[in-house]
C-alpha cells in the first residue's frame, strides 16, 4: 500500500510540473500573439489611404519599369 502511495505521489508531482511547463508555454504564446495583434495594428494603419475621400489611381500601384 505505501508503494501505491508513493507511487501516486510522483505521478502526481510529475503531472504538476507538466501543467506548469504548459501554463507558461500558453502565457508565452498569448504575448507573442498580443504583440503580433499590434504590429498588424500598426501595419494597417500604415497602409491606409491618407484621405480617403482621394480617388485612388491605379497607375500609382504599376512599378516604375512599366
Amino acid at each position: 500500500m505505501e508503494s501505491r502511495i508513493t507511487e501516486l505521489e510522483i505521478k502526481l508531482s510529475l503531472e504538476e510540473d507538466h501543467l506548469e511547463e504548459l501554463d507558461l508555454t500558453v502565457f508565452r504564446q498569448q504575448q507573442q500573439i498580443d504583440l503580433l495583434q499590434v504590429q498588424i495594428r500598426e501595419l494597417y494603419q500604415l497602409i491606409q489611404p491618407t484621405a480617403p475621400s482621394e480617388p485612388r489611381s491605379l497607375r500609382d500601384d504599376i512599378p516604375p519599369h512599366y
